[in-house]
């Protein structure tokens, strides 16, 4: 029986990359991974090598099976010689199953390539009047537009074994998110590329064309479009305390920069201190609080237990470039945790600034210090909780720390 093997990468473009894919027609299907061939591409079509040198070789990583007849397979670029290609930021990545992560992918649907947002024509509709941003979230009936496409992309997801938690309307008409969680570094960020990838496909056939442009409707009063992270390793779901997590905010805070330098094309029309954003230049974190750096859940808060979000990364971020600086900041996290814990017991302050000067990081000693002892400066109080009241206790959230699982799916409580 013919296979059909769907051979997906990512290109060279810079500073994010594209999408690509061919077919391969086997004469017998695949029982695994392993069985299926690396193949080659021309690489100076893809802006991943010079035409004298074309070739560029398909390394298939994750397999993704949609029936007996067809699979797909998400792939890493390689060298000829075997060694990565330097597009590949996946093979930076040191996978960590006890790392969990949920990305919240918003985008908007246009009705065609470089045409408007679906639900915001004026040349067809010269009259048209839109309602502000109110009624679309979670809306029904004429207050959203391009359903079919995403649920048809929700059931195509979840039928090749990606875990897709959620879908929504999202606040600006046209908009919407869904959900992927992924046990491991790895297996979450290939998931959320072929979901992109499914997505894609699947919107040619409606005709339209998705944008992850962080911010497409310019600079009037409509969100824009964000790539929410949802994290945790082992200790912050087990373990906890209110100490580890200061020392995760001051080890985030330290590395701002870091972190957007990463986290999208043109995020600074986004990250403005308004519709549900803080200013891509400042750092803050606070319970419950959609206008923050990072949301502190309420269930987290309650016993220092759980997952953190980062609301900073775009729609359009790299995944394995998002998850490549959170783990490098969790590192710097862990060491200042434990030096600061040992600091009565004769550590030298030297401790601290080797390692700020490791991470790249911009804390001071004589601040990091006061602000440890003075408990006063860690505290998220009442004011802070209370500082977002209209967060619906009914939102579609991801919680790692009470979930059931079956089948490797998530369930919220």
């Amino acid at each position: 029986m013919k296979q059909v093997i769907e051979y997906v990468w990512l290109d060279g473009y810079t500073p994010e990359p594209n999408l690509r894919s061919k077919i391969k027609i086997l004469s017998h299907p695949p029982l695994s991974l392993e069985e299926i061939p690396e193949w080659n591409f021309d690489g100076s079509s893809t802006k991943q090598a010079e035409g004298s040198k074309s070739d560029c070789i398909l390394k298939p990583v994750r397999l993704y099976r949609e029936n007996d007849k067809k699979v797909y397979v998400f792939c890493e670029v390689m060298n000829p010689d075997g060694t990565p290609h330097e597009s590949n930021h996946r093979a930076l990545i040191e996978d960590d199953n006890n790392f969990w992560f949920g990305f919240e992918q918003e985008y908007f649907i246009r009705e065609g390539k470089y045409q408007p947002v679906l639900g915001h024509n004026q040349i067809k509709h010269p009259n048209l009047g839109l309602e502000p941003q109110g009624k679309y979230y979670c809306g029904v009936g004429g207050n959203v537009v391009g359903r079919d496409l995403v649920e048809e992309h929700m059931m195509f997801c979840i039928n090749v074994g990606i875990d897709i938690t959620g879908v929504n309307a999202e606040v600006a008409l046209g908009q919407w998110e869904y959900q992927v969680f992924g046990k491991g570094k790895l297996k979450a960020c290939d998931d959320l590329w072929m979901s992109r990838y499914f997505m894609e496909k699947i919107s040619e056939k409606y005709g339209y064309c998705i944008e992850y442009h962080p911010k497409p409707l310019g600079n009037q009063d409509w969100n824009g479009s964000g790539l929410h992270t949802n994290f945790s390793n082992k200790r912050m779901r087990e373990e906890g305390g209110e100490d580890y997590f200061n020392s995760i905010f001051k080890a985030f805070d330290s590395r701002k920069n870091k972190h957007i330098e990463v986290y999208g094309t043109d995020n600074y029309m986004r990250l403005t201190g308004k519709h549900e954003t803080q200013f891509i230049d400042k750092f803050t974190y606070g319970v419950s609080d959609r206008g923050a750096s990072i949301r502190i859940p309420k269930q987290t808060y309650d016993g220092w237990k759980g997952y953190l979000e980062d609301r900073r990364p775009a729609s359009n971020a790299n995944p394995y470039q998002i998850v490549q600086v959170i783990s490098e900041s969790m590192k710097m996290a862990e060491e200042l945790h434990n030096t600061l814990n040992n600091m009565y017991s004769n550590v030298d302050m030297k401790n601290i600034e080797e390692i700020i000067k490791k991470y790249n990081g911009t804390i001071k000693n004589d601040d990091l210090l006061d602000e440890y002892q003075n408990d006063d400066d860690y505290v998220v109080d009442m004011e802070t909780m209370n500082s977002k009241a209209n967060v619906s206790s009914k939102e579609i959230q991801f919680n790692f720390n009470n979930v059931q699982r079956t089948n490797g799916s998530i369930f919220n409580d």
